[in-house]
């Protein structure tokens, strides 16, 4: 999936690494603005750190969760986000829209591949100024142990979450080839993944039946199961299921890449 945007001859891995390596030394000189997020992670935790607390004082393991898996939960997903964050839908419309996608649609490296290589970049500085300093405020003012259960299964799992976002998000800013603008689209799949992803209530917690919606669309993917992965309540088909969606968004995001192109072409780029 990475190598397969590259034109012959070039050498994906290198291409990646200097398009990644630009991306964090941008960022760098803006590092204040990237600071200032690390306050968001730990306010969050508070937030559900105290209501999770209140409520385990009067109804013990809600859903069949201990109030210690809860408060790591919720740890779990303000790390997993800090190390999956993506703009792609925000960057790709913004290109679009302005008309600059044009310099990139004759480059021989597919703007996919490079807008994957730059959230690598800019996530690699995200885990040194953002998940670094949350993990060492959770485990030092919260006493909280946020050392995962399965190292192995949660890299893997946390991985596949980055790239099923970023397709994903892709996918979303797209829209942006047939819409003028596509904010609105944008901010009600905002709105459907705050919800249907787990990050502002533990799937547990939801019917049966909605559990089971889940299981077709992409959001739990991207937060719940990496999270439930961290934490140790989960089986390794949950991380099967993860590279499915992985491909699958893949693909369609492929598939209408090559659409958004004709239709591009046919309006006069």
């Amino acid at each position: 999936m990475l190598g397969a945007d590259v034109a012959s001859g070039a050498r994906p891995a290198a291409v990646c690494r200097a398009v990644a390596a630009a991306t964090f030394k941008e960022w760098s000189v803006y590092h204040t603005h990237t600071l200032v997020s690390v306050f968001v992670g730990p306010v969050y935790f508070a937030v559900q750190y105290f209501i999770w607390t209140a409520v385990c004082g009067v109804r013990p393991e809600p859903a069949g969760m201990e109030l210690t898996q809860i408060i790591r939960y919720f740890g779990a997903t303000a790390l997993i986000g800090y190390l999956t964050m993506d703009f792609a839908d925000w960057n790709l419309s913004m290109l679009i829209r302005t008309g600059k996608f044009l310099t990139f649609a004759l480059r021989p490296v597919h703007h996919r591949f490079f807008a994957l290589s730059q959230k690598i970049g800019h996530r690699v500085l995200g885990f040194s100024l953002e998940f670094v300093p949350c993990i060492l405020i959770f485990h030092f003012l919260f006493g909280v142990d946020m050392r995962p259960v399965s190292p192995g299964w949660t890299i893997l799992s946390v991985a596949l979450a980055f790239l099923i976002n970023f397709y994903f998000n892709y996918i979303l800013g797209m829209t942006s080839f047939w819409f003028v603008r596509a904010e609105g689209v944008r901010q009600v799949v905002y709105l459907m993944s705050a919800v249907f992803s787990g990050a502002l209530i533990p799937l547990a917690f939801f019917p049966e039946w909605f559990r089971s919606l889940q299981f077709f669309l992409p959001f739990q993917y991207t937060v719940y199961v990496p999270a439930s992965v961290f934490i140790g309540d989960f089986t390794p088909v949950l991380v099967g299921y993860q590279a499915v969606v992985a491909l699958v968004l893949f693909a369609v995001s492929e598939v209408i890449y090559r659409s958004a192109m004709r239709h591009f072409n046919d309006v006069g780029a």
